[in-house]
């Protein structure tokens, strides 16, 4: 059961919106009921989104996915109902860290410019 969920986030408010009420909705779930959580649904709970906006939600359930998936990684075991391929959620919050990654090593080589 989630008892504590908690973001890191640099985004813009739509994004804060939207991972902040994913850990609220989470929070007393178990592990296969949270990662049922869709980012329509999500969307829907902050009053919904504009089009341009949906990748905020799918961020968050991404996120929180690719958590899940670490837990039973570090566990040593998969429970039935997880995926083995990462779905589109996490495989778009992936993408999302290593653009990070690869904008964070910019930004040092450009400050050392300087």
């Amino acid at each position: 059961v989630i008892v504590k969920a908690s973001f890191e986030s640099y985004g813009c408010a739509a994004n804060i919106a939207t991972s902040s009420i994913l850990t609220e909705m989470v929070k007393g779930k178990k592990l296969d009921e949270a990662w049922k959580t869709s980012w329509k649904t999500v969307s829907n709970e902050v009053g919904g989104l504009p089009a341009v906006k949906f990748h905020c939600g799918i961020l968050a359930v991404g996120a929180l996915r690719r958590a899940i998936r670490q837990y039973y990684k570090m566990k040593g075991s998969t429970p039935e109902w997880l995926p083995s391929e990462l779905t589109f959620e996490e495989k778009q919050a992936l993408e999302e860290e290593e653009l990070a990654k690869i904008l964070a090593k910019k930004i040092g080589e450009f400050e050392g410019e300087i």
